[in-house]
This record gives C-alpha cells, structure tokens and sequence, in this order.
C-alpha cells in the first residue's frame, strides 16, 4: 500500500484513518479496512494513494469492478504512476476489457520502457485473448529486463499450457518453482501439467509437495481427489472430499463426488442422499439433477425425470456427450421437442458425434418425419459404419417410407455384424415380405392384372 504525501496537519484524522487501514488490510480484515479508507477518502479525496489503497483491498475480495473505479480515480489525480496504472491494466484483464488492458500496458510502456510488470502481466492478457505469439514477445521483453523473473515463467508456461505443449509449460513452471519456491500453488500448476501429459506419479509427487506446504487449500483437495479418482483410487478419494467437508460443510461439489462413489458403487439411497445435499447447497450445480434424473428413470418416475433434466439443461451443460446422454433421457420418456433441442446442441459443439446423431434419427422417425430421421441416420452411419443400432433403425425408417432395397442394404449389413440377433432376424424377415409382396405387385401390373373386387358381381 502507498502512503506518499500522508504528513500529519488538517488531515489528521484521515491520515490515522489510513493508516488504520493499512494495519487491518495487513492482518487480512479487509471490510474494516475497506471502511477505514472509505472515511479517510472522504475528509480527503483528493489523495491518489488512499484511492490506490481502497483498489487493492477491493482487488483483495475479488470485486475487481468497484476496484478499477478507484484506480481510475487515482489516475485521475496521478496521471502518469505506473504502479497504478499496471494494476489498473490487470483489473481490466480480470473483468475481460482486453482492448482497455492493452491500451493501458502500452501507455506504461510509453512512460517506462524498462517497466518489467508492463510487460510481464501483458502476458496473461494475450494469453486470455489467444494471441500466443504476442504472449511469447511480451516475455522476451521482460526477459531482457529480468531474465529470472519468476512471475514472467509462470504466466507464459499458462500460455504454453493452454496450447496443449504440456512438457514446455511444465519446465517453465518449474522454473518458477527454482526461482521463487514460495510461489502461490506453483506445485499444483506443476501437477496439473504433468496430470496432462500423462505422467501420473509425477503429478502425485506435486500435489503432495502441495499439500504439505498449504495442507489446508480446498482448491487442491478438491482436484487430488479428482486425481485419484481418475486413477482409481477411490477410497484416497473419498477421505479428500470428505476432508473438503470438515473444511467447508457448504463446498456442493465434494458432496456431489462422494455421491459419484456411491452412484457407481450401487448404492443409491446413499447416493440419491448426497445428489439431494449438493443441490441444497448449490441448485446451479452441474451434475446432481443429471444423476437424479437417471435414477428416477431406472424407478421409471418419468414426471420426476423430467423435472430433474429440466434442471440439469438449465446449468447449460457444454459436454457433447453429457448433452446426447440427457437427449436420450429426454426421448425414453417420450419428451421429443426437449431431446431435440439438447441432441443439436450436441452437434453444435462436436459436429462428429455419432451418437447425437443417432438420436436425433430416432427423434425425428418417432415424429413420423422419416425423411429427416434417415438423413440423420445417414449421418451417424458416415461416422460409425458399423452401429448395429443405427443400421436396424435405418432400416425400420427405410421400411416405413418404401425403400425397400435400402432396408434391405441396411438390415444385411447389420446381420452380418451380429447374425444370431433374433430382433434383427425378425425385422429381416419383415423386410424380405415386403420386397416379396412389391415384386409380385410389380409383376402384375406389368401383365395388366388388377386386384379382384370384393363386390359381388351380379
């Protein structure tokens, strides 16, 4: 916190009012702070270090809005400060006003060439905006300055990492690591890296070394038990969300895992019962009704099923399969119009997905538009040649609209791929009637035969 210009004189009062503050801000109370530099402002707003101060204790909870609004005002009474001006270009990364972050670097940048920080945090902001090439520029900038800048490793191994080059984004990482070994959760960055490039016992080596330097970080718990869950170890998975819960009874999500455990495990009272918890916890959580849902249709309680997927799709789901799985809910219990709308956001996001295809054939055969529903199934069969699922429906659709050799193509090459299925033998039969019953009609009408009257003549 800056106290420049903070003689004692008229402002007395104020002056003790920021200082006040500044011990609180230190001993992390923040609201009393807050309130401390409120009043101190008021006897004295004319003073751009208490409006800096008030910045960095809103910065400090997160309110990164009201935060720029006081840095705008410091700038106002200090117009070229590069310290607020960078902290005022960080604020405007965190709330996503790039083009104004950008602006603000570049006017640092114009004050102080050699402002390391301009540099630096600009990093994040590419990064954010996916302008990897100027995220690497900005850190050879700041390398030139500070070569062991230990923030500058950090940021562009996030640039690296979000660019999927995990070994890369992992060596910076550790950098950082070397060069400031106090660095807020750089072991856990570190596990993640390693967790994406496949490299289990490393990235259990990292959470660990996490662990013992902040045992209490619920962020950390909460992904090493993700961790372990991934790699099977369920009951060292189980003991962290239950951990997450001593330290925080209200955290939805851990609920929500152990509920998984359960689920998974056939115990669905005791599932359903933590499912019921998180929700009552967090209604906007994704996952809960999604669960709920599928064991109220394995009770085959479809009003119940309903309303669960309604609540599941009003957390807009942004999984292709998550949203196929709830589209073929939607459809079991004969909800058509819902089931569409989910299977083409489906398609939206992962224009290659078989299954969403699939379903909506089906959607649209059970609304009798059968042109559409083999279009669908076209589809699907183009991604998946081989669905046995999808040959059979086809074939059905093909049968209901009248084209028989396609019927037969697809019911053949289903039966081939699975020739004791009686169901598949049943429909083949249906289709060979069929292709028998026109080839007959055909051939009468070809002698010019007509079906007999069934009126008597007289």
């Amino acid at each position: 916190m800056h106290f420049d210009s903070m003689e004692y004189g008229s402002y007395g009062k104020a002056e003790h009012k920021a200082r006040k503050a500044f011990e609180l801000y230190e001993d992390g109370r923040m609201t009393q702070a807050l309130d401390e530099l409120q009043t101190a402002i008021e006897i004295n707003p004319s003073n751009s270090s208490w409006h800096f101060n008030k910045a960095l204790t809103l910065d400090s909870m997160n309110r990164f809005a009201e935060a720029i609004d006081e840095y705008e005002i410091a700038l106002q009474l200090n117009p070229d400060d590069l310290e607020i001006l960078n902290s005022l270009a960080v604020d405007y990364t965190r709330t996503c006003r790039y083009d104004q972050a950008i602006e603000t670097f570049e006017r640092i940048q114009e004050i102080d060439p050699g402002f390391e920080p301009g540099y630096c945090n600009r990093i994040i902001t590419y990064t954010e905006m996916s302008q990897h090439d100027l995220a690497e520029q900005m850190f050879y900038l700041a390398q030139q300055i500070k070569p062991n800048c230990g923030l500058c490793y950090y940021n562009i191994g996030n640039s690296l990492f979000v660019r999927g080059q995990y070994k890369k984004a992992i060596r910076c990482w550790l950098r950082t690591a070397e060069l400031e070994p106090g660095h807020p959760q750089i072991n856990y960055r570190i596990a993640q890296g390693y967790f994406s490039d496949g490299d289990i016992e490393c990235c259990r080596k990292h959470f660990l070394a996490e662990l013992r330097i902040n045992p209490g970080d619920i962020d950390v718990i909460f992904d090493f038990g993700l961790f372990l869950l991934e790699t099977g170890d369920i009951e060292s998975a189980k003991e962290k969300f239950n951990r997450i819960l001593e330290l925080d009874p209200n955290f939805a999500a851990a609920l929500f895992y152990l509920g998984e455990i359960a689920f998974s495990r056939r115990d669905f009272r005791q599932a359903v019962a933590l499912f019921s918890r998180a929700l009552q916890k967090d209604n906007t959580l994704a996952g809960p009704c999604y669960r709920l849902a599928q064991h109220a249709l394995m009770k085959d309680q479809q009003l119940k099923t309903r309303a669960y997927l309604v609540s599941e799709m009003e957390t807009c789901p942004e999984d292709a399969d998550t949203l196929v799985s709830i589209g073929s809910m939607f459809l079991s219990i004969g909800e058509v119009d819902y089931a569409t709308h989910c299977l083409l956001c489906a398609v939206d996001i992962d224009c290659a997905n078989a299954d969403a295809y699939y379903y909506l054939g089906n959607a649209r055969a059970m609304k009798s538009e059968f042109r559409d529903a083999a279009e669908f199934f076209i589809h699907a069969l183009d991604i998946r040649p081989e669905h046995i699922p999808t040959l059979r429906d086809s074939a059905l659709v093909y049968l209901e609209m009248g084209k028989l050799a396609d019927a037969a193509g697809s019911i053949n090459k289903a039966r081939s791929l699975a020739p004791d299925d009686p169901e598949l033998k049943e429909l083949g039969r249906q289709i060979f009637a069929a292709r028998i019953k026109k080839r007959v009609a055909d051939i009468l009408s070809r002698f010019g035969f007509r079906p007999v009257s069934k009126k008597v003549l007289r």
